[in-house]
């Protein structure tokens, strides 16, 4: 199985994948930290995907969305964003929102 297809199959088997340095017990950024717990805040069970295992996952995700950096959210097989676009869209509600919308549960 190729990276990609690695890639793919983890964003589409799974409602909601944060590819992430570090993993969510122990983020290894601050900008992974951020995404982590605005996560767990919407109480939205998550997959999470440490791009430090593997160069070939952290170019491979690069690639796969021709987005440079890391984190990425994927919420249904949807690309979201980074941290950046995470807080904005989480403190507009529309994070929260759009996970409604898609049919994923929240606390």
């Amino acid at each position: 199985m190729s990276i990609h297809d690695q890639i793919d199959k983890d964003v589409k088997n799974n409602d909601v994948v944060l590819f992430m340095k570090g993993t969510a017990d122990m983020p290894m950024c601050g900008f992974s930290g951020r995404s982590v717990q605005i996560l767990q805040h919407l109480g939205v069970p998550f997959k999470s995907v440490n791009v430090l295992d593997s160069d070939e996952i952290r170019q491979g995700i690069k690639d796969y969305t021709n987005w440079p950096t890391i984190p990425q959210l994927y919420v249904k097989g949807e690309f979201v964003g980074g941290s950046d676009i995470m807080m904005e869209m989480f403190q507009s509600g529309e994070l929260k929102q759009l996970l409604t919308e898609k049919g994923v549960a929240a606390a």
